[in-house]
Parts: C-alpha cells; structure tokens; sequence
C-alpha cells in the first residue's frame, strides 16, 4: 500500500491513565475546530507533523509550502491563543488541552510561541487579504499569538459526530489491505453527491479497486448544508446506485479553510496517509466565489513531483448532463450546445427547492431531491 507522507503513519494518542497523572504548568482551551485539527494530528491525518507548527515551519509552509524538514505541506497547521494565554504561558513546558466544556483531551509538550504573520499568510495561503474571504477572516478572527509543540491525545475523550463513519487513517489502511486493494481513489466532499459527482466517482472507480467518499464534517460556511443533512444524501446513494463492496463512507472531522489550490494540496496529503493512491480534484476544489481560477487547484499539482507527493491527482473537467447525448459529459466529450446542457446555480436549486419542486433527474436523484427539500423546507417552517 501507498507510505504515508514522509513514510511514517503519526500516532499521538495516549491513554487516559497517563493523561489524568501528567502535571501540567498551564491550560489552552480548544475550539471544536482545533480539537479536530489535534485530532488530526493525532492519528497521522497530518503525518509528518507530530504536534502544532513551530514558527519555522509555520514560516516556510506559509512562503514556500514545504516545512523545514524539505518535505510539501501546503496549510499551516498552527495552535492559535488569545493574547492573556499567549502572555501567561512560558517558552516550555506540558500544557494541558481541554475542550470548550472544560475536559481534559491531551496534553501540549511546548517548546515556543510566536506571532503570525497573518497579512503574508492570507496572501500566500489563500491568494487574498480580503477578509470577506471564509479562510482569511478566520485567521484574523483567530490573531497572530500562537504556541506550539508535540502533542498527546485521548482519542475516547473526543466526541464524534458520527462514530459509525469514522475510521483514522490506520484504520482504513487495515480495511483496505483486508480487502486486497492496491488502487484507491478519494472523493472530497462538502456538498451533497449529485449526478455530476457521481459521474466523476465512478469514471475513478473503472480505473482503480476501491472508492473512499470522505465528507468533510468540521466547521463549514454558514450557507453550506449541514452533515447530517448530508450524510443521509450519501448513505441513500450508496446503498441505491453503488457497488457497497468497492466503496467506503468515512467521515473527515476537520474544518474547511476554503484556500482553493493549496488546499487541494492539503487533502492529497491527508488522503495518501488514508492510504489513497488517487484523489478526483474537479472544478474549483476547495475554492469559493471567484478568488481561484476555476481549474487552479489541478494546475498546482503540475509543480509538485512524485517524490514530493506519492498520490496522484484525478484531474477532471466540469461534468453535466447533455440531453442530446443522453448522458453525463464533460466539454472533452460532447459536441452540443449550452442549450443542450441541464445546469442548475446554486441559487436555483434553492429556489425550487423551497417550492417543493423536483430537481431535475439529470441533475440529482429523485431520492436525493427529496431528502434536500425536506431539509431546506424545514429550515424556513
């Protein structure tokens, strides 16, 4: 099976035991959005980071999307604090981290703090300063103090949206190897699966032995449809219109940044340590509004080479369905029309959504149209 990024599958987790008798000089509380980033961390989703950036490595991420060490990392993983903490904390020590209810989850093993540049990191990380950006108004939000180190987690201390889903990356090695695939391919996911992603999902899976959906179940925009909303949409598709044996559900319990190119260089690393050997980036990966070209996140993977990266990008072209071909498409495959070809905005699915009309067939299944009016009549009752 593919080696995880750097080689070596991190494992952080700790017992409670060992937890509940280390001494700590100090406390930092987590948000749920770092107590995933930690989780991440923790069971080698990050691999090869072992904790929380330093400021070297938080600097060379940020101006050269590699850590000091040489290897590609393209999101600076960083344990923000506000300023009292920031000031109270010394250069070292062992940290205790809790989550918003006061729990104890792990510990951080400190060794220093600093302060973000957080103009250069927007633009470098998400091509932008412009804080109507998701991305870039969280790192203002969150500010420059931040503390770093190795980390230890209890991972029974950290609350899962959907346990039944959710396998670490250890985990979905071992599913895999006991199934004898050698080819695997992931699909990034914040969005419910519509017919031009199950297009896409499948033309992968001619190529390779297994597919894994990997829904992103961390913090989202505000405007984007909740997981559980979500979930429903992919369970029914699985158990309707795939092959159950080749494919998986496994949540992602990380946040969004919404940072386009980079990011789409971010989810291959995470995959690769999932053991995927191929990841679908599609139209606008990871990106919002209009700050990326619409084919940007394929094109950074152009100036990465093998053996910065092992896994390989599924580069495919926008997918919808041609009523004069009969089918699904891409501009690569069909000679018709725009007026051929059934598209719907976002803004217009919405709206006929709340009139309780069907989304068209050639766009979403019917069964999924339905679980989506549910959730969009029950959000304006």
């Amino acid at each position: 099976m593919i080696k995880p990024h750097g080689g070596k599958l991190v494992d952080r987790f700790m017992g409670a035991a060992e937890l509940d008798g280390t001494q700590t000089s100090g406390e930092i509380v987590l948000t749920e959005r770092l107590v995933y980033d930690a989780l991440m961390i923790a069971m080698g989703g990050f691999s090869p980071l072992e904790g929380f950036m330093s400021e070297a490595d938080y600097s060379s991420v940020v101006e050269d999307m590699r850590l000091v060490s040489g290897q590609v990392f393209a999101i600076p993983i960083v344990l923000p604090v506000d300023a009292g903490t920031y000031a109270g904390l010394g250069e070292r020590g062992t940290i205790a981290l809790k989550d918003e209810s006061g729990r104890r989850i792990g510990v951080l093993h400190m060794t220093g703090k600093f302060e973000r540049d957080l103009a250069k990191e927007a633009a470098h990380v998400y091509g932008t300063g412009d804080k109507a950006h998701p991305g870039v108004s969280k790192i203002f939000e969150e500010g420059p103090c931040a503390v770093a180190g190795d980390i230890g987690l209890v991972r029974d201390r950290i609350p899962i949206e959907f346990p039944d889903d959710f396998r670490t990356p250890a985990e979905t090695r071992s599913y895999f190897e006991k199934k004898g695939f050698k080819t695997l391919v992931a699909f990034q996911t914040r969005n419910p699966i519509h017919r031009a992603h199950e297009y896409l999902t499948k033309v992968a899976l001619e190529m390779v032995d297994g597919l894994m959906i990997h829904p992103i179940v961390g913090e989202v925009k505000a405007d984007d449809i909740p997981a559980g909303t979500r979930m429903q949409c992919y369970k029914t598709l699985i158990e309707k219109y795939y092959n159950p044996e080749r494919v998986l559900l496994n949540i992602l319990p990380m946040a969004m940044r919404y940072a386009g190119p980079r990011e789409a260089v971010h989810h291959g690393i995470i995959r690769q340590n999932y053991g995927m050997t191929h990841l679908i980036i599609g139209r606008d990966h990871a990106g919002v509004g209009s700050y990326y070209g619409t084919y940007d996140a394929q094109k950074i993977f152009d100036g990465i080479g093998e053996d910065d990266l092992r896994i390989t990008p599924l580069k495919f072209e926008h997918s919808f369905f041609c009523r004069d071909c009969g089918q699904m498409v891409t501009a690569k495959t069909c000679p018709h029309g725009k007026e051929s070809h059934v598209f719907l905005s976002g803004t217009k699915v919405r709206e006929k959504l709340r009139n309780g009309e069907e989304l068209p067939a050639e766009f979403t299944r019917p069964e999924i149209s339905h679980i989506l009016q549910e959730w969009i009549q029950s959000t304006e009752s």
